[in-house]
């Protein structure tokens, strides 16, 4: 199995940074891939599923995600249902510290086709992962520290909603 990390540091409130990740508009800037069934648009939310497709390595490519965590605003997690990978979730963590959002990145995955496949994966598609995972987090830092943000996160009642359940869950409440 591979495991890899990303984390960036981002000079914006924590519910911001964690509605960004949520947009499915966003993904599909960095994937490259467009959604074609089940949520399509807005944000993801628990037991959401979303199919992706395009092309990835000049090849046909499909990822079915099912949204199999979420706890807004410091964690959701996502689980391949079906796609070219044998087994893939990634974690999104954060955390407000210090006046700033910790973003970081794990994510799991493996190859189908034994070691064909696992050395396929470490040349070529691992690489590939985590220069995705580093544009990402660029991207949302960029937008999350300026006023891009606002093209994205457009409902005032879910980032209202989305701080009122942040302050709750900072208070103990």
């Amino acid at each position: 199995m591979f495991l890899l990390q990303e984390s960036i540091q981002v000079e914006a409130p924590v519910v911001r940074c964690f509605l960004l990740s949520t947009s499915i508009d966003l993904v599909a800037q960095t994937l490259k891939l467009r959604p074609v069934k089940g949520k399509t648009t807005g944000a993801i939310v628990d037991r959401d599923r979303v199919v992706w497709r395009g092309w990835k390595f000049g090849f046909p490519a499909f990822h079915e995600t099912l949204i199999t965590g979420y706890s807004l605003p410091s964690f959701f997690q996502d689980t391949m249902a079906r796609g070219y990978f044998k087994h893939f979730q990634h974690d999104h963590h954060f955390d407000f510290i210090d006046g700033r959002t910790s973003m970081r990145d794990v994510v799991r995955c493996t190859f189908p086709l034994g070691s064909v496949g696992h050395r396929f994966g470490r040349m070529v598609v691992v690489p590939h992962i985590q220069q995705l995972l580093r544009s990402r987090h660029l991207l949302l830092k960029r937008l999350a520290e300026g006023d891009g943000w606002r093209e994205y996160i457009t409902e005032p009642a879910d980032l209202a909603f989305a701080q009122r359940a942040t302050e709750e869950a900072s208070s103990g409440s």
